[in-house]
């Protein structure tokens, strides 16, 4: 099998799932990493679109798919999304998902 397939880091735990959703957002949305806080209102406070959420969850799973084969996020889940906050519960809760299926 391809090396991507295989995993040789350990889980991910909540306090590196929000650095890499946050990390990602401030990078795809071209803002000050600070104002990516987990109570800022995506579109409001940051001025995310739709396709800058989409950004987001291709960067989100191709960086955690090294770790978790298969991660997904819907992308009706996407539209629910309010704050940073929500963003990163939505991939914990696909993470936990994909870990206990």
């Amino acid at each position: 099998m391809p090396a991507e397939t295989h995993s040789h880091r350990g889980p991910i735990d909540h306090p590196e799932l929000e650095r890499i959703v946050r990390e990602q957002l401030a990078e795809i949305l071209d803002v000050d990493p600070d104002a990516v806080t987990p109570d800022a209102r995506l579109r409001d406070d940051l001025d995310a679109d739709d396709y800058a959420l989409l950004e987001l969850v291709e960067a989100v799973e191709a960086e955690l798919g090294e770790r978790m084969v298969g991660l997904t996020i819907d992308d009706e889940d996407v539209a629910e999304w309010r704050t940073v906050r929500d963003a990163i519960d939505c991939v914990a809760a696909g993470l936990n998902a994909e870990a206990n299926p």
